[in-house]
Order: structure tokens, then C-alpha cells, then sequence
């Protein structure tokens, strides 16, 4: 039979060379890999992107808020478009959008270029990173081989952060800040190449959009956003961040209100019955918000404190992303032996332990000694979870909601990124502040007329009293981040409970279950 014959025999939607499921795997996790991998490749390239396009200090926030806050409150409306367009179609859409903004990224000569070109790569990673998780639901048979699936899916998306600022250092420090936009580039156009050749079509489910709830829930999470962000910088009773926490109750409650109403909404609010998917909705929300925060201070600690390059400071964060995939690993290979609910303990425990022990960082602390350790015990303790929270909360999912289930996942990780950095910088600047009143009287004594001059324009403390600061704030800060992973621990211990007949979903058996 003919090439021709073969193409004109197969069903409409089908990809054109079936029978490739590790293929399939490598474009969807590469997907996810890019999406998770911008929103901390740009971190350490932020001086470089300040000096070139001239933002200030404030201004310069909005890089990353741009891209997290567009992300975050797009994902719902992601997840449900798969459903009714067809995944593979709306994953491919979200692809060349996320690719087009990173190359007008890397190719922009002014501040609000940049910032549109962020918004706009948002826009792309909430189109395609939920559709991406939804199409391993249909690509691969529940059972072990999802479970693989999963585990390859969960592994990327965890370790993706630490890659992100690791790729960072070495393109910011080798080629040229915009490259961590250039680099997306041919990715993208890979994938989308590959989609329609080894990935096939989901069924389409007929439908509208659920517009208001879109509206009302994207505009609910970026006001709370904001008004976490707002307050980090002018406080909390500044008018505008007041005024953004109250219009982000008024959408939200506004979105409850219309999904409880819509004949097809955009989030089924039914799902919130399983007592085990809330709950794993609030642990994935509480351990991404000090997840986030972690990163970002670390990275802060590693190069203002210890003076590490770019490319050391991404290399700092290596060993984190190998334990994140061991634990990974070890939660896929049990789960279906033990269940969620171990894991989710553990995991959440370790993150509590590894974010208490970073309380102790100080001035004098060295990465062996302060940093790598609390670290490590933290990312091990995220890999137990992130397969599991992943699988528990697509687990028994009616196959036309995957997507909206998969996209509210996605979306409480970002939010919660979003929300407990912003969270763990309200802690930080307080701290800060005052620990630079009890340091100013000794610089005043002992600093030089020229670092007094430079302190006399940058109101900036200089080394050692601005290590004494910085380090004073990233401890107290992680305080605020345990407190979040002890949420996430009282959740897994309170809430999520486990049946037989739910082990042996997982282990893709039948059999009679129990209650």
C-alpha cells in the first residue's frame, strides 16, 4: 500500500505516524518544559534587560509579572478550548503564539515591547500548557503507561524552574540577554512540526465558551495578583492595593456566582466535591507559593551574597532539579501500590523541614554549608508530589472536563507561585527595612566617605551591612514559606483520604472497590 493510501485510509484526526507514544511523550513534555522554563529563565538576565531597554527598577517587576499574572489567569480558558476545539489543534495554536512572542522577546527596542511580547507569550503558555497535560489522557491508556506518562509530565514541570535559571546564566553570560527569548524559537517551530505527525486529534466536544466566567476568573486572579504585588512595594494600605483586593473578591465571588448558573462552565464546579482533587488543589497551591519564593531569594542570596556569576548561580540549582526527579521517579514507581496520600505527606513534610532549616540562612552562610542542603531536602520533598498531585487531580475525570481539570491545576501553580512571591517580598521588605535601621548606625561609624556618597543616592547599604540586610529578609521571608508549606501538610493530613478501589485505578486494574 502507498504512502497516499495509507494517509487516505486513516481516521480524520489521526496522527499521520501512529504507534510512536515515546515520540508523543517528548513533544508534549517539551512543551511543558518551554512554558514551566520562561517563567525563571529570565530572572537572572533582568540586569541585563534594565541596562538595555532602560526600565526601572519598579517597571522591571512587570517582565515576570507580565508573563505569570497572563499565564495564571488564562489557564482556565486554555484547558476548556482544548475541549471543544480539540486539544491537539489549540495545543498547536498555543505553540507558534508562544513561539512569535519570544522572537518579537528577543527582538524588542523599547520597555512596552517587551512587556506586550510577555503578555502575549502568557497568552500562548496558557493555551498550550494545560491542553498538553489533557492530550496524555487521551494518548495513553489510564494504568501504568499514564502513569509514566504522567511521571515524565510532573518531573518536567518541577525541574523546569531550576533549568530555566541554569539556561539563564549560560545564555545571558555567553551569547546576549535576548537570547532567552531566541532560544524558544526553533523549539517551538519543532513542535509544532512534530504535533500533527505523532499526536492525534482528541475529540471534539460541542460547546461554547463560558466568556463571563473566562472574563470574571482572569480578571478575579490578576487583581488578587496585583494587589499581593502592590502591596509589596507601597504597602497595605495603600488605596490601590485595597482597591485591588476588593475587586478581586467582587470577581471572584462573581465567577462563583455565574458558574453555579452556566449551563456549560468554564470550570464544573462539581469537581470540587471529590474531597481528594480539593485537596490536592490547595497542597499544589500552597507548596508552588513557597516553591516560587524559593528560587527566587536563593537566587538573590547566591549572587548578591556569595557573588556567584550567573552561570555559577544556575549551576547552584543543578543538584535540585536531580532530586526532584528522584523523587519523582520513586512516587510513580509506588503510587500505585500505596497511594497519594503517603506521598503527599512526605513530600509536604520535607518541604516544611528543607524551608525551616533555610530560616538559618545568614551573611556568613556558604552554599555547602546554608544553601544546598535545605535545598535539597525541599526538592525531593516537591518530586513526591508533583506526580501525585498531578494524577490525583486528573483521576476520575469525565475525558470532555480533562482539560478544564488539568488547566485549574495549572493554574493554582502559578497563581500560587505569583501569589507567595509576592507574599514572601511583603515579609522581606519589612525585615529588610529594619534590619537597615539597626545597620545604618554602624556603617555611618565605620563606611567610607565614598560608599557614604553612593549611599547617599542609592539608599542602598553596601557590603557587609547590605549582606547583613539582604540576609536578614531572604531568613525571615522563608519563615512565610514554611508557614505555606505547613498548609500544604495539614491538607494532605486532614483532607485526603484513600480508598481501595482508587489504588486499583491507579494500578489500571479492575476490581470491586470499598469504601
Amino acid at each position: 500500500m502507498t504512502t497516499s493510501q495509507l494517509i487516505k485510509n486513516q481516521k480524520p484526526g489521526a496522527a499521520r505516524r501512529e504507534g510512536h507514544p515515546g515520540i508523543a511523550l517528548t513533544v508534549i513534555a517539551a512543551c511543558q518544559l518551554m512554558v514551566v522554563l520562561d517563567a525563571t529563565i529570565v530572572n537572572i538576565a533582568l540586569p541585563h534587560i534594565q541596562d538595555a531597554l532602560k526600565f526601572s527598577t519598579t517597571d522591571l517587576t512587570w517582565v515576570v509579572s507580565a508573563y505569570t499574572l497572563t499565564f495564571g489567569g488564562l489557564l482556565l480558558l486554555g484547558g476548556r478550548a482544548g475541549d471543544i476545539l480539540g486539544r491537539r489543534r489549540v495545543f498547536t495554536t498555543g505553540i507558534l503564539l508562544f513561539t512569535l512572542a519570544s522572537l518579537l522577546g528577543g527582538l524588542a527596542q523599547e520597555p512596552w515591547q517587551l512587556l506586550a511580547a510577555r503578555v502575549l507569550q502568557g497568552v500562548g503558555g496558557a493555551i498550550a500548557s494545560p491542553t498538553s497535560l489533557a492530550l496524555i489522557t487521551t494518548t495513553f491508556p489510564e494504568g501504568p503507561e499514564r502513569n509514566r506518562a504522567f511521571g515524565v509530565f510532573a518531573a518536567v514541570s518541577a525541574g523546569g524552574g531550576a533549568i530555566g535559571l541554569l539556561a539563564g546564566g549560560m545564555l545571558t553570560e555567553w551569547l546576549d540577554w535576548r537570547w532567552v527569548f531566541f532560544v524558544n524559537v526553533p523549539i517551538g517551530v519543532l513542535i509544532a512540526v512534530l504535533t500533527p505527525l505523532y499526536i492525534s486529534e482528541s475529540e471534539r466536544h460541542t460547546g461554547r465558551f463560558d466568556i463571563a466566567g473566562a472574563l470574571t476568573s482572569t480578571a478575579g486572579m490578576a487583581s488578587l495578583v496585583y494587589g499581593f504585588i502592590r502591596a509589596a512595594d507601597e504597602g497595605w494600605r495603600d488605596s490601590l492595593t485595597i482597591g485591588s483586593f476588593a475587586a478581586a473578591v467582587v470577581l471572584l465571588l462573581s465567577f462563583a456566582f455565574i458558574e453555579t448558573r452556566a449551563k456549560e462552565p468554564i470550570t464544573p464546579l462539581r469537581m470540587f466535591a471529590d474531597r481528594n482533587r480539593s485537596g490536592t488543589y490547595v497542597i499544589m497551591l500552597s507548596l508552588a507559593a513557597a516553591m516560587f519564593g524559593m528560587f527566587f531569594y536563593i537566587v538573590l542570596f547566591v549572587q548578591n551574597v556569595l557573588d556567584y556569576t550567573p552561570i555559577e548561580a544556575g549551576l547552584a540549582f543543578l543538584p535540585v532539579t536531580v532530586v526532584i526527579a528522584l523523587g519523582a521517579g520513586l512516587s510513580q514507581r509506588f503510587l500505585p501500590v500505596l497511594g497519594p496520600k503517603p506521598f503527599m505527606l512526605a513530600g509536604s513534610a520535607l518541604a516544611v523541614i528543607g524551608l525551616f532549616w533555610q530560616t538559618l540562612l545568614s551573611s556568613d552562610s556558604t552554599y555547602a554549608g546554608g544553601v544546598l542542603g535545605p535545598m535539597l531536602v525541599f526538592g525531593f520533598g516537591m518530586g513526591l508530589n508533583f506526580v501525585t498531585l498531578t494524577i490525583t487531580a486528573v483521576s476520575g475525570v469525565a475525558p470532555h472536563e480533562a482539560g478544564a481539570a488539568s488547566g485549574l491545576l495549572n493554574t493554582t501553580q502559578q497563581v500560587g507561585g505569583s501569589l507567595g512571591l509576592s507574599i514572601l517580598t511583603t515579609v522581606f521588605g519589612s525585615a529588610s527595612k529594619d534590619e537597615a535601621e539597626k545597620q545604618l548606625p554602624q556603617f555611618m561609624a565605620d563606611g567610607t566617605a565614598e560608599q557614604k556618597a553612593e549611599f547617599a543616592k542609592t539608599h542602598q547599604l553596601p557590603a557587609p551591612w547590605g549582606h547583613e540586610v539582604l540576609a536578614q529578609g531572604i531568613s525571615t521571608g522563608f519563615v512565610a514559606a514554611a508557614s505555606m508549606a505547613v498548609l500544604a501538610l495539614a491538607t494532605a493530613w486532614l483532607v485526603i483520604r484513600v480508598r481501595k478501589s482508587d489504588l486499583e485505578a491507579l494500578a489500571g486494574t479492575a476490581g470491586p472497590g470499598i469504601g
